[in-house]
């Protein structure tokens, strides 16, 4: 695959032009240059530069995520609306497909029945489906999803690729986070209260791009 923005001419210079502004405007940063890659795209997706200060990467987390898009990972994701913002095709080239079970008839009993919530029960099953070895978890709503991962890594050792942990909110969404900052599997973070589904979708999009790229 080549460059994977489908835009035209004049689209694709808006873009780089765009990015040269986040480039200047953001100045001297700490971000490995395939992080920053994934940094500045988070930047473009909300005119925020505080996310500079907000992201933090497991040192393997860039390197592993490019690693699992190329080898068809599934993609496991805690709403339809990051589904709703991938690209299909982009993940299609590499086999990759997305997962979203919150909305399951299953899911919802289950989490009426054990007064638990939509998110946890969606994470459960796809650990019973054995969708979470080798994946990319992308959370960027619920906390709760995010809890429920880790937990999942430490008591029943799942082993996702990587764990992209955005969710927003003000209930347990900068403590969610920082449960998954201990984690020893790769993570992408974005510390504190923001965050948001097109912010996991923008740090997918940002990978898939390096994907494409043999340094990656």
């Amino acid at each position: 695959m080549n460059d994977m923005r489908q835009m035209t001419a004049l689209g694709r210079s808006i873009e780089d032009g765009s990015f040269a502004i986040i480039d200047h405007e953001a100045g001297a940063h700490d971000f490995e240059p395939a992080e920053w890659q994934v940094v500045r795209r988070v930047i473009h997706a909300t005119a925020d530069f505080e996310f500079k200060t907000l992201m933090r990467f497991h040192p393997d987390a860039v390197r592993a995520g490019v690693a699992a898009l190329r080898s068809g990972c599934p993609l496991l994701v805690d709403v339809k609306m990051i589904a709703a913002g991938l690209n299909e095709e982009r993940l299609s080239a590499y086999g990759c497909r997305v997962h979203s079970f919150i909305s399951d008839e299953d899911v919802i009993a289950t989490a009426k029945a054990n007064n638990s919530t939509r998110a946890v029960e969606a994470m459960r099953k796809a650990h019973r489906l054995n969708l979470l070895n080798g994946a990319i978890v992308a959370i960027g709503n619920a906390p709760t999803a995010l809890l429920e991962v880790a937990r999942l890594i430490r008591e029943e050792a799942a082993k996702p690729a990587l764990v992209i942990g955005v969710p927003v909110g003000f209930v347990s969404a900068a403590e969610s986070k920082d449960v998954t900052l201990e984690l020893p599997t790769p993570f992408i973070v974005a510390q504190g209260r923001k965050g948001g589904s097109p912010i996991a979708v923008a740090i997918i999009h940002a990978l898939l791009l390096l994907s494409t790229k043999e340094s990656a």
